[in-house]
């Protein structure tokens, strides 16, 4: 871990306090070289000046709007238990009247569920997991260091007991690994019991690029031995890595979400995610 001064931290209206991240994810995209990261990626590099810069950034703001964070970086890695600053954050979110949408893999965002209460009572407090896989046991090989699937169900289960809305971002779908009818269905049963708001899925597949690539490819020799071949053999050097079932799965993933009532266009989801709802504006009548 080490510190830094950042110049700004919404752009425009999403915030990433780390850079960098504890999860391991075999197939993180942000290990991409593109991103022209200086230090390691295990190294977190922290924004020591976040709550200055979000406070003097909501002040200025005319209009309150949803905050978005965790797109570039998981708010909720476990050196956040330590840190605080995501809650700290969510405090100033709340205190100025704005909304906020946040994007995790780890259960730790029910420590907040006090705030995003408060806010979810004066706006939208969006609480958006990922899940790849139903099967905790593949979860721990592909997502070693982050909270499994089990913990992030029961998490969206509370959220939703709770009055909360969520959404699920089912990505990626690794080629050969998780790609199944079963995965799939499994993972939207999850979504329909826990009535999640929406689904959002970009097509059953991953990218790959020069840094994620690379160490893609190391855990399938770590953890599929023989199957990195197959990778190469099939894609090459191609950003999009696609299901060979993908058309197939995506059938049945609008189905499913069909059936169950799920929003599950993705612009429809983000349009709402970007809504900002004042619950305590009071009618013309009275």
């Amino acid at each position: 871990m080490h510190f830094v001064k950042a110049k700004s931290i919404l752009t425009p209206t999403s915030m990433n306090i780390y850079r960098g991240c504890q999860h391991g994810c075999i197939y993180c995209d942000a290990r991409s070289h593109c991103y022209q990261m200086q230090h390691d990626f295990e190294d977190i590099e922290v924004k020591e000046n976040t709550l200055e810069l979000l406070e003097d950034a909501l002040r200025r703001k005319r209009q309150p709007c949803m905050i978005g964070t965790g797109s570039m970086g998981d708010p909720y890695i476990p050196l956040e238990k330590e840190l605080c600053i995501m809650r700290r954050a969510l405090e100033l979110i709340d205190q100025y009247g704005f909304g906020a949408a946040l994007q995790t893999k780890s259960a730790l965002v029910l420590r907040d569920m006090d705030i995003l209460q408060r806010i979810n009572a004066k706006t939208k407090a969006v609480v958006q997991m990922t899940l790849t896989t139903w099967d905790d046991e593949l979860c721990r090989i592909v997502e070693p260091n982050v909270s499994v699937t089990s913990q992030r169900f029961e998490a969206l289960k509370r959220f939703r007991d709770a009055g909360i809305p969520t959404v699920v971002w089912l990505s990626p779908l690794l080629p050969f690994i998780n790609d199944t009818e079963e995965n799939i269905t499994g993972i939207l049963g999850m979504c329909a019991e826990a009535q999640v708001q929406g689904v959002i899925c970009f097509g059953m597949g991953m990218t790959l690029r020069s840094g994620n690539r690379e160490y893609y490819y190391q855990q399938l020799d770590r953890h599929f031995p023989g199957l990195k071949e197959k990778y190469i053999r099939r894609y090459g050097d191609s950003y999009e890595v696609g299901s060979p079932d993908g058309e197939k799965l995506m059938r049945l993933f609008h189905q499913i979400c069909r059936e169950t009532g799920m929003m599950h266009h993705n612009e429809q989801i983000f349009s709402y995610m970007h809504q900002f709802e004042n619950k305590q504006q009071t009618s013309f009548f009275g």
